[in-house]
């Protein structure tokens, strides 16, 4: 029997506040990088390249103590960069003028990706295509910025300019941008969020009649030619990366409420004001449906006490409507302790959230907002994550539709017991049968002569993405220990484990 939402709420709700069954073996969890506004990183305009080298090092260490597996960074929040090869200016939150070079020079993407690998995590490269401005301040623009070289590109709406979708050689040049860091960059994914058309802004009007005149013909509604514009932009990416890298991932988080069941019978049981379908002209599920996408992450910034838009109902509906594709939660973990809805004083709040998700198969994990949020520990959410919820750490979840082939185990595993812990070796693993090798290994461990499982993650001590040797610093004197490595490829297929391999702790 199928329990409603709202019905397994409340039996979530009667358990203890930190009740834990053992977390998923694989499960994505990661958090959003905002570079806009310096919100997450780098913490202010203008850094030395050090400085921000080592900001960004520092929320790698933390958010995988956190148990993160990911990272989504903000790249081009502005029709900017933040990175070297690119066609758009050097971002102003990276330099502190738009179009001046890092001092010393280097290249932010190529180190963050470099490090983000190095700490055993994946790049997603987040990208805010229509958005050219953030404020009102267009004399400080660079004189390369692409609304001054190409201005009739661009409407401007709540003071602010904003690609216009309508056009043809709109979608090409934002296509173009995002292949540009595909092809140069080694990422993991590109990732949008719900920032299409533009939100309501009281008084104002989207001025885009002449692009209808245009472009408009065998539609007789403007809503609907709008959301056509948008979903010509996002086949055209998805087919773009397919050609390019086809192991890249695609992923898109909108607002959370695609539509009211008022408006639509096959929408949620929410009353939510502006939505994703109606008044973004995003059509996040019809994506999903099309297969555009390989994941979504809505942003279910609600609690589980809000009336007009429910976490547990919202939830719910996007298991219903996620057509196979990963459906990521975004987890609003700038609200705790701050937002106006009681219920996010609860310090059991997005704990009780997150054990919800995984009473869904279909839910694989989770995004908070943003990385700062966590980092500051309101009602000890970061703790609560660290302690309670991802005590182990986790595997990325397979997409089987890009690749179910797993890569051949490692071979020869030795290991040595030395003072500063038990050191392992092992040999590279073959081509597999579509000539993938391994991206990373998985180090497994248990205690005394019991058989190594590699079904359980608490068993897992670490990963190795890049050379076949790994330390165990954790042993412990005169204990004796069972080991296994496993080959992981790019898309988190995973081998069978190595034979075994015994070490004993000689740790002081």
């Amino acid at each position: 029997m199928k329990l409603h939402p709202l019905i397994l709420f409340l039996l979530l709700l009667a358990l203890p506040a930190f009740s834990q069954t053992t977390p998923p073996k694989r499960e994505f969890r990661a958090v959003w990088i905002a570079t806009v506004a310096n919100i997450d990183w780098p913490s202010q305009k203008g850094l030395a390249s050090g400085v921000q080298q080592d900001e960004y090092r520092f929320i790698l260490k933390e958010q995988k103590k956190n148990g993160m597996n990911a990272v989504v960074v903000q790249v081009r929040p502005a029709a900017d960069a933040f990175y070297k090869k690119s066609r758009e200016p050097w971002s102003v939150w990276l330099t502190g003028k738009q179009g001046a070079e890092p001092n010393p020079p280097y290249d932010p993407l190529e180190f963050m990706v470099d490090e983000t690998h190095r700490h055993g995590m994946e790049f997603h490269a987040w990208f805010n295509p229509y958005r050219a401005t953030f404020d009102t301040a267009f004399a400080s623009l660079a004189p390369g910025h692409i609304s001054r070289t190409r201005p009739e590109w661009f409407l401007t709406y709540g003071g602010r300019k904003l690609f216009n979708p309508g056009l043809p050689e709109v979608r090409e040049y934002i296509t173009g941008i995002i292949l540009d860091v595909v092809r140069n960059y080694d990422v993991d994914a590109v990732h949008f969020d719900d920032y299409f058309y533009p939100y309501a802004v009281a008084g104002d009007t989207l001025r885009d009649d002449s692009t209808f005149l245009a472009y408009g013909a065998g539609f007789t509604s403007k809503d609907d030619w709008r959301r056509h514009n948008v979903n010509l932009l996002i086949q055209q990416v998805s087919n773009s990366l397919k050609a390019a890298k086809p192991w890249v991932k695609f992923g898109i988080s909108p607002f959370g409420v695609w539509r009211n069941r008022a408006e639509d019978p096959a929408g949620s049981d929410t009353r939510g004001g502006q939505t994703s379908y109606t008044h973004l002209y995003a059509d996040s599920r019809g994506w999903l449906q099309r297969g555009w996408i390989d994941y979504i992450v809505p942003q279910i910034y609600f609690s589980t006490g809000h009336k007009q838009v429910n976490y547990a109902s919202l939830l719910d509906w996007w298991t219903k409507n996620s057509y196979g594709r990963h459906l990521y939660v975004g987890q609003g973990a700038y609200k705790v302790a701050r937002d106006r809805d009681s219920t996010w004083f609860d310090p059991a709040q997005t704990g009780r959230q997150v054990r919800l998700n995984r009473t869904y198969r279909q839910v694989q994990g989770s995004i908070y907002f943003s990385s700062k949020s966590l980092m500051n520990n309101p009602l000890a959410v970061r703790d609560s994550l660290r302690e309670r919820l991802y005590p182990y750490p986790a595997l990325v979840p397979v997409m089987a539709w890009k690749d179910s082939v797993p890569p051949l185990p490692p071979a020869g595993l030795k290991t040595e017991s030395e003072r500063d812990g038990v050191h392992l070796s092992w040999q590279p693993s073959a081509p597999a049968a579509d000539g993938d090798t391994a991206r990373y290994y998985v180090v497994y461990r248990t205690e005394g002569k019991k058989a190594v499982d590699v079904s359980q993650p608490g068993n897992i001590i670490g990963t190795q993405w890049a050379g076949r040797t790994f330390t165990d610093e954790t042993v412990r004197k005169g204990k004796k220990y069972q080991y296994a490595v496993t080959a992981v490829d790019r898309l988190h297929n995973e081998s069978t484990p190595s034979g075994a391999a015994r070490g004993k702790g000689k740790k002081r």
